[in-house]
């Protein structure tokens, strides 16, 4: 999913993209689009970009002399789970694009288009921030840590901190792939109490005898959470390209597998938090951990495990229900001990529910249970 620092990059390519360019005529949306139809005509208009947190604005404002005459007309968007902008030729729409804006003649006709294959993306008119919403990560650094700190009596501090990181009106712009990292860099638990997390912050006073320089050098090599929440964002920016997006093959988004520490990483371990999204982590998950969830390593495909990661992670005794006994149910074979977690239905009983065809006793056949008794595989969300 898009988050704070794609959404900041997307404003980044639309104000560059679009820079020199005079757009014209409607703005045109999908017929399969739920969102709202963009009321705006012009004969010649410019479009920029500015993003706080999960949210893009595109600010469309008619040149001097533009027929009809008319105010600029403002757009928030939230991108979803695959939102992006793209700039095409005109006559090569990309699929799944919501809503253009076409550039005017004379010259190459071009569209800027709003592209989202799996539509959650969204967009309102009128301009205005989503309510609610706290300070952006990225640019309101300042007031987003006082938001923080200043309400931690809130009962969403209540909850582990890896959930608590995706409540957007504390963290506006971290989403699942930063928490982890940020998590990960300062070896915090995922499911330790965020208020335990968080309160530390305000325990910690440098010692008065250092110097200045040295209390902020020290703060520099040792950053807090609320740092990184900053920090972090900063880094995928810097890296230019388009952040986490659909488009994996992608050559930008090569330089950003590379600097993912974390999520999805082989070695790393995924719960899943009890909004059922994927938080990545390397170690104890934390006392909060939601009831039955088991922590599942990510392996390397096509590769094989070493001496010690076989040491790590050896296969299951045989009396565990492994995936691998699951898998050969229908083979003759002495049966497993059977899965604590799996309800017994005594034998006797079955035999007795089920409906006789014939009055002949048909020859005993091994049973084959197709349903699959293991817990939804983790996924990166």
């Amino acid at each position: 999913m898009p988050e704070g620092p794609e959404l900041h990059l997307a404003s980044i390519f639309v104000n560059e993209a679009c820079s020199g360019l005079v757009f014209g005529g409607c703005v045109e949306k999908s017929s399969v689009s739920r969102n709202p139809e963009v009321p705006f005509e012009s004969s010649a208009y410019s479009i920029s970009a500015t993003a706080r947190g999960k949210e893009l604005r595109l600010i469309l404002s008619p040149l001097p002399g533009a027929q009809p005459p008319q105010e600029p007309l403002a757009l928030v968007f939230r991108f979803g789970m695959t939102g992006s902008f793209q700039l095409v030729p005109a006559d090569v729409l990309p699929p799944h694009a919501h809503l253009r804006f076409y550039t005017a003649p004379p010259g190459s006709r071009l569209a800027l288009c709003f592209v989202d294959i799996r539509r959650f993306g969204h967009w309102d008119l009128g301009g205005e921030w989503q309510p609610g919403r706290g300070p952006c990560v990225l640019l309101e650094y300042e007031q987003f840590r006082e938001n923080v700190l200043r309400n931690l009596a809130d009962k969403a501090f209540d909850r582990p901190i890896c959930e608590a990181l995706l409540d957007q009106r504390f963290f506006n712009g971290i989403g699942n792939y930063l928490r982890a990292e940020i998590l990960h860099r300062l070896r915090i638990p995922p499911f330790e109490k965020a208020r335990t997390v968080l309160e530390a912050l305000q325990q910690y006073k440098p010692s008065p005898e250092l110097t200045l320089s040295k209390k902020i050098k020290a703060k520099l090599q040792n950053p807090d959470l609320l740092e990184l929440c900053h920090s972090v964002p900063k880094e995928v920016v810097q890296l230019g390209g388009k952040g986490y997006g659909p488009e994996l093959g992608e050559e930008d988004f090569a330089a950003f597998q590379a600097w993912l520490r974390c999520y999805g990483i082989p070695g790393m371990n995924s719960l899943r938090d009890r909004h059922g999204r994927t938080i990545w982590f390397q170690g104890d998950p934390g006392p909060l951990v939601p009831k039955g969830g088991k922590a599942q390593k990510k392996k390397s495909k096509g590769t094989q495990a070493g001496p010690e990661a076989r040491k790590r992670d050896p296969p299951p005794p045989s009396k565990t229900p492994s995936r691998a006994q699951r898998a050969q149910r229908d083979l003759p074979k002495q049966p497993a001990a059977q899965d604590p977690d799996t309800p017994s239905v005594p034998k006797k009983g079955k035999r007795r529910q089920r409906p006789a065809t014939s009055g002949r006793r048909r020859p005993q056949k091994t049973r084959t249970d197709n349903s699959s008794l293991e817990p939804e595989e983790t996924s990166a969300s």
